[in-house]
């Protein structure tokens, strides 16, 4: 029979044991025996399927992908210690000396850090597209490039990329398209249904969603996959198996959460729309959001993030967050508990302040990562902090 999609994220689960357990055990393991010396042999030689060494597959981590390429409607993945690792491996592993990337502008602070200075070493040069312009994304497009990497809805500003229309420029062009799918998760909108190759996460946020454990996953098409696979296995950059579990255990909860988050960031959003602290309020399904129809036609809900711009600057913003009473002040995201980001000062300092203006990451912006709490609680908090700025 079909099976849905959130009961897999719950029913999926390594091999049960002669122990008979319900709930998957922890396979804390560096390595793995084999019962004769062909057996080690033949698993070695990928002629036999095993566990070897759990830099390279662990039954946790095996679990944790099964239910992730399901989720994503991908083939195959592989688990990373962090969702950079995720990030940097995939391109890594993807691209060579001469090869160029088409970026779109929006990106996280620490993927421009990738492009603008570690890949370069390497001779693999970048460039940026801004979401408004179609027409330069294939103007930037040149013999060298070879990949396409976006995020949608992007971190802090939201912007969001029209996926079918990529899928379709990608594949004119003949290129691998990765598509960081962290503020979404595979709940809200599966890039592969346009056209995306790889389909990258940063689990600490959502997948775990209450701020305990470090993790990344890369999923997509076997063959890239298998690329990816045989680069972080030997620099290492693989998933613990604690963090798997833990992580497994939480997409058992994914759909619930994340239907919570969006509930309560609307409210949020809708409440703060008309304060006068703030100059604007940012969130994919607000209709007075510039990219309304496309997030409805691309995302089933409209994610737990909302932004604002607090009149007078990061002065302004500053004494914002320093009189929320409950709201933490974190540079994490996608919490149990919500959280408030002052991006200019914090997760994307590191960019000049002319790349923050093209990104729209303004000094009076703050991203609010809207938690599971009693949205009126949250609203309150938020409010209260705003009277006073």
């Amino acid at each position: 029979m079909s099976i849905h999609n959130e009961t897999n994220a719950i029913r999926l689960q390594a091999d049960r044991s002669h122990h008979r357990e319900h709930s998957v055990p922890l396979y804390l393991t560096s390595s793995f025996v084999f019962e004769s010396a062909e057996q080690a042999r033949a698993v070695f030689a990928e002629e036999e399927e095993g566990n070897v060494y759990s830099r390279y597959s662990n039954p946790n981590v095996d679990e944790l992908l099964a239910k992730m390429c399901h989720l994503e409607k991908a083939e195959d993945g592989f688990a990373f210690a962090s969702g950079m690792g995720a990030i940097f491996s995939s391109l890594a592993a993807l691209l060579q000396a001469g090869d160029h990337v088409l970026a779109g502008r929006a990106v996280f602070g620490s993927t421009h850090q990738l492009l603008s200075r570690v890949l370069p070493k390497w001779g693999i040069s970048y460039s940026y597209a801004d979401v408004a312009d179609s027409d330069g994304w294939e103007r930037l497009i040149t013999p060298a490039t070879k990949v396409i990497l976006v995020e949608t809805p992007s971190n802090p500003g939201l912007e969001l990329i029209d996926l079918e229309w990529l899928g379709e420029l990608k594949r004119r062009h003949n290129l691998v398209l990765i598509v960081d799918n962290c503020f979404a998760t595979p709940i809200l909108q599966n890039p592969v249904d346009y056209g995306a190759d790889i389909v990258v996460h940063s689990a600490t946020k959502y997948i775990d969603g209450q701020g305990r454990v470090l993790g990344g996953i890369a999923v997509g098409r076997k063959d890239l996959i298998a690329d990816i696979r045989f680069f972080a296995r030997h620099t290492g950059p693989a998933m613990s198996a604690f963090n798997a579990w833990v992580l497994s255990k939480s997409l058992e909860t994914l759909q619930l959460r994340v239907e919570k988050h969006c509930h309560n960031a609307l409210q949020l959003a809708e409440a703060l729309e008309l304060n006068p602290a703030l100059e604007q309020v940012r969130y994919p399904f607000l209709k007075s959001f510039p990219q309304y129809e496309l997030a409805k036609k691309q995302m089933r809900q409209g994610g737990g993030i909302v932004t604002i711009a607090v009149k007078g600057g990061y002065e302004a913003a500053k004494r914002f967050l320093d009189n929320l009473r409950m709201v933490s002040i974190s540079a994490n995201l996608g919490d149990t508990r919500t959280i408030v980001t002052h991006p200019a000062s914090t997760t994307h300092s590191k960019l000049t302040e002319a790349e923050r203006q093209a990104t729209g990451i303004t000094p009076g912006l703050v991203r609010i990562s809207v938690g599971l709490e009693n949205v009126e609680d949250v609203i309150a908090d938020v409010q209260q902090a705003l009277a006073k700025v």
